[in-house]
């Protein structure tokens, strides 16, 4: 079954977009290692690899003691216990100590100096990946490691074209650096041998490079992991982001039991059309990990009891005829009676949950203490309207708040965009109806966008035509919106006038 425990049958690569790394500061904090070790990656390297030291003087040329034990890292010299590392075929034999081991680990500690110790000289480990392996124990010999290797979330068919790293500091200024190909691995490593540190500092890697695409795999694995907070954000990006989350690959790699979990959910923020859909290339994938055909029938078998959690008469009579009546999934006395449920007057008792979704409820931060409007002060003329913004924990912006004529109804063709550093992370094209009032009108990005802690961002409006609006005035440069406090700064790319005491842009629309 898809996402049990690593490493029964899931591959531990996930896709990453956003690697923190430690700041300047404390960069500068750390007592760097002489000897920088990185993981071997071919047979040829993986033993031995301090292997030329000269043992009369070694001692005297690396001179404190984090030095010398770090050199001993994977290293022949002195070494009083071996391991066979990984599954047969793919093993790997690495040298160690057993006496670092055991003051880095509970675990150790007990297999070598505990009261059933055993004096065996070969360990086999068959359950662990070399390199999660060599990375355990190069934190217990304080070394410095620095992993290069590609990263994907479930396979290469989602490999990524780029690296990213989190560097952790840990006591005593040793340091070591996780990338996604190996975090997971490491993470089970580390639960295994009972490392809190090394553990703490993968779900921090993980909690950094979430995103809607892994969201899902990193939900199952945060509940096979027992990881509560890493859960609570897996959830945050889920609810927030539901469609993108579940129409990734990602959420066809998950197991029946975190499906049923998502699929009760009850602040998913989607359509169910949107569920089903995704409900359905979910069966096909368990289908082809089953080795069975992707028939309705098969597909069927797979979902069991989920498919009673897609609350299809929420969807529109509309959707569910295009859509899940056509799929084959349902019977025929299913299908007859959702349609009859929706048209007839004495409705036929279902399976299915009747209750719409709770979904997400947006909030608003507005920036302006009063609106007004002047004869000929204030037209939007196709110029970028453009503020700046940057907030003290992790949001989803949604979309923003645009002021509208303030001569009556009228019709707006807009542009809104959101840009971190210049790079666009979304931006949609639409139209919006104003009715006169001094209200704002909501515009929305076609999917909310995970927006980062303690970072500007820009938010801009292009809006054609030449009605007088109203413009926002007394504008503050923080406001506390419920848990979330917002700063505000000029926008370069404001071409309209609006900036931080005055103009357009009067809310942003986000969910937290």
């Amino acid at each position: 079954m898809a996402a049990e425990l690593y490493p029964a049958s899931i591959n531990t690569n996930l896709p990453n977009s956003n690697g923190a790394a430690v700041s300047a500061a404390r960069k500068k904090s750390i007592i760097q290692v002489t000897q920088t070790v990185t993981v071997p990656t071919t047979t040829a390297t993986q033993q031995n690899i301090n292997n030329n030291i000269e043992t009369t003087s070694w001692q005297s040329t690396h001179p404190t003691l984090r030095e010398r034990n770090a050199l001993m890292f994977n290293n022949e010299h002195m070494a009083d216990v071996h391991f066979i590392v990984g599954s047969p075929g793919e093993s790997q034999k690495v040298p160690a100590h057993k006496y670092v081991l055991a003051v880095g680990s509970s675990v150790f500690g007990a297999m070598f100096y505990g009261d059933l110790a055993e004096g065996e000289s070969e360990i086999h480990i068959p359950d662990v990946e070399p390199a999660a392996f060599l990375i355990m124990l190069n934190f217990s010999y304080g070394c410095s490691i620095e992993i290069v290797v590609h990263q994907c979330l479930s396979g290469p068919s989602l490999l990524l074209g780029k690296k990213s790293i989190l560097q952790v500091l840990y006591m005593y200024s040793d340091e070591i650096e996780l990338e996604a190909d190996t975090v997971l691995a490491t993470l089970y490593a580390a639960k295994k041998y009972i490392v809190p540190a090394l553990a703490k500092a993968c779900v921090t890697f993980l909690e950094t490079s979430l995103e809607a695409k892994n969201a899902c795999v990193l939900l199952s694995q945060s509940r096979l992991f027992e990881e509560p907070e890493l859960t609570q954000r897996c959830w945050e990006v889920i609810d927030a982001q539901a469609e993108l989350a579940l129409c990734s690959e990602g959420f066809c790699e998950i197991d029946l039991q975190t499906l049923e979990i998502i699929l009760r959910r009850e602040t998913l923020n989607t359509r169910e059309a949107v569920v089903f859909r995704a409900v359905l290339e979910w069966a096909v994938a368990e289908c082809r990990r089953q080795g069975l055909a992707a028939t309705s029938r098969n597909k069927r078998a797979v979902l069991g009891k989920a498919l009673y959690l897609v609350r299809l008469p929420t969807m529109t009579l509309e959707e569910f005829a295009d859509g899940a009546a056509q799929s084959d999934v349902l019977t025929l006395e299913e299908t007859h009676d959702i349609f009859l449920w929706y048209t007839a007057a004495n409705k036929p008792k279902l399976e299915f949950p009747l209750a719409q979704r709770a979904g997400l409820t947006p909030q608003r931060c507005h920036r302006f203490q009063s609106s007004a409007y002047r004869s000929n002060q204030w037209r939007y003329r196709g110029r970028c309207d453009s503020i700046q913004f940057a907030v003290d924990k992790r949001i989803f912006i949604a979309g923003l708040g645009l002021y509208g004529s303030s001569g009556g109804k009228a019709e707006y063709s807009v542009k809104i965009e959101l840009k971190r550093q210049g790079a666009t992370l979304a931006q949609n094209l639409t139209k919006f109806v104003s009715d006169g009032s001094s209200s704002t009108f909501s515009v929305w990005f076609e999917h909310p966008v995970q927006v980062e802690q303690d970072t500007f961002y820009t938010v801009s409006a292009v809006l054609d035509g030449n009605e007088l609006s109203y413009f926002g005035q007394e504008g503050m440069t923080e406001v506390q919106c419920g848990k979330v406090t917002f700063q505000y700064q000029c926008s370069s790319d404001s071409t309209n006038g609006t900036g931080v005491q005055g103009g357009q842009i009067p809310e942003l629309v986000f969910y937290a």
